[in-house]
This record gives structure tokens, C-alpha cells and sequence, in this order.
């Protein structure tokens, strides 16, 4: 008991601090440890992708979900705090919500935990990290194998290289967006509990949205990939990508509240 108290203390004082202010401590150590990681990756990623590629993709896939989503939280607590400040808006006349956010409840929410106050940030959702971690960590094969599967039917060559490039975009965002965007918001709800009437609803409300931004974005992204990323790098280039475009799928919606 008297450890659990400790814990709960520690984190609401790391809850309770600021960088210049406007940034909260502790998103801020979670986003820096991510970084640490990615970096040690970095520094032997081919030595990795030689050993074992599958592995090392769903790895580097998980960690980069995991930034996304740090970013984006982060964004929301930065948000939230600005709106909270005098001259701003009342705590519940504006509250911003992530585009892969699938409800509002948050499990870490709690009076012993994080006092209720207008100052301080929403506590960092640990639980929607490990999820969105997962999911990265798990699609990594079925996206690393339909980059090989693109390569095989539309390879590149000296004297062909930008028709094959095209038609890899073509198939991608025909076949695989719309895919993955619905297994997307399906998986995610099925993982915080939801039910048919859940994913109806979260179908129904985002995917349309999100489908049109994604051809605002992915296709002149992917026609740097497989144009110019070998593929080992194909998957890592698309999930660092990722890391803007989820947060700008979080500022989007959240203006629409």
C-alpha cells in the first residue's frame, strides 16, 4: 500500500510540471525515452534487418506507433493547458480528442492520482500507448509483406522506374488504405472494449473523414517510398511519416469540438 502511495505521488508530481510552462514533464520523458530507443535502433538497423527483417520491422513499427501517439497526447495536454489559462476557454467548452482516440474515457484518471485542476494537463494515457503500440507492432507484417508483394508485381528497374513506381501508389491507395484504415478503427475499438454498435459508430463518424485526408497526404508520400526508399526502409519511412500525420489528424479533429 504504502508503495502504490509512492507511485501515486511521484507521478502526480511529475504530472504537475512544466517545461517553459506549456509542456508537460511527463510527456516529455515518455517522448525522450522513445527517443533513446529509436536511436539505439537506428544505429544497428541494418544489422538487425539482416538477422532478422520481419522482427526488426515490427519493432521499429511498435516504437514509432508509440512516438505518434506520445506526440499526440502531448499536443492535447499543450492544448488543453492553453484553453485553461485565464482569457481562455472553461475546461469543458473545448476539449480536444485524437483521431485514434475511441473514447473519452481515460483508465488512469483519478482524484488519489491526478487532483482534479484546471492547471494541470490530462494524465499521461499509458494504457492507449501500450494499444497503439501494439497495433503498429502487428500490422508491421501484413504491411511489410504487401511492400513485397508491390515490389514483385511492379518492379523497378534502369529503364522503368517511375510507370512501376505509380502503379505500386495506385494499388496501395485503392486497395490497401481503405483496408487499413477500417481494420484500424475496428481493431482499436474491439481492444478498449467496444462492441458492433461501437465500431458501427466509429466507422460511421471517422472513416470517411480520415480516408479523405489520407489522399490529401499518403499518395505523394508513397511516391517517395517506392520511388526512391529501398525496401527495408519503405515501412520505417511510411511510420515516421506517420508521427506528423497523426498529429495532424488530432489538431483536425479536435478543431471540429
Amino acid at each position: 500500500m504504502t508503495w502504490e502511495l509512492n507511485q501515486r505521488r511521484f507521478v502526480r508530481a511529475i504530472n504537475s510540471k512544466y517545461i517553459y510552462g506549456r509542456i508537460p514533464l511527463l510527456h516529455t520523458i515518455v517522448f525522450l525515452v522513445e527517443m533513446a530507443l529509436i536511436a539505439r535502433l537506428t544505429a544497428r538497423f541494418n544489422s538487425y534487418y539482416d538477422e532478422r527483417p520481419l522482427m526488426t520491422m515490427m519493432v521499429t513499427n511498435a516504437i514509432l506507433g508509440g512516438v505518434a501517439d506520445t506526440v499526440a497526447q502531448s499536443i492535447t495536454a499543450i492544448r488543453e493547458r492553453a484553453l485553461r489559462q485565464p482569457g481562455g476557454l472553461k475546461k469543458n467548452d473545448g476539449i480536444a480528442i485524437e483521431i485514434h482516440e475511441l473514447d473519452r474515457k481515460n483508465p488512469f484518471y483519478d482524484r488519489d492520482l491526478i487532483p482534479d485542476s484546471e492547471n494541470l494537463p490530462p494524465p499521461f494515457d499509458f494504457e492507449r500507448l501500450t494499444r497503439f503500440m501494439a497495433y503498429g507492432f502487428c500490422m508491421a507484417p501484413v504491411q511489410f509483406k504487401w511492400f513485397r508483394f508491390l515490389e514483385h508485381i511492379f518492379p523497378i528497374t534502369k529503364t522503368s522506374a517511375f510507370a512501376p513506381a505509380m502503379k505500386r501508389v495506385a494499388f496501395d491507395q485503392l486497395i490497401f488504405a481503405p483496408f487499413g484504415l477500417a481494420v484500424f478503427f475496428t481493431t482499436m475499438t474491439i481492444a478498449e472494449g467496444g462492441g458492433r454498435r461501437a465500431i458501427s459508430s466509429k466507422l460511421r463518424d471517422m472513416y470517411l473523414p480520415s480516408l479523405k485526408a489520407n489522399y490529401c497526404v499518403w499518395p505523394a508520400v508513397q511516391i517517395v517510398n517506392f520511388r526512391l526508399m529501398p525496401v527495408q526502409f519503405q515501412l520505417p519511412f511510411v511510420s515516421t511519416i506517420g508521427i506528423a500525420w497523426t498529429a495532424y489528424l488530432s489538431l483536425t479533429n479536435s478543431s471540429k469540438d
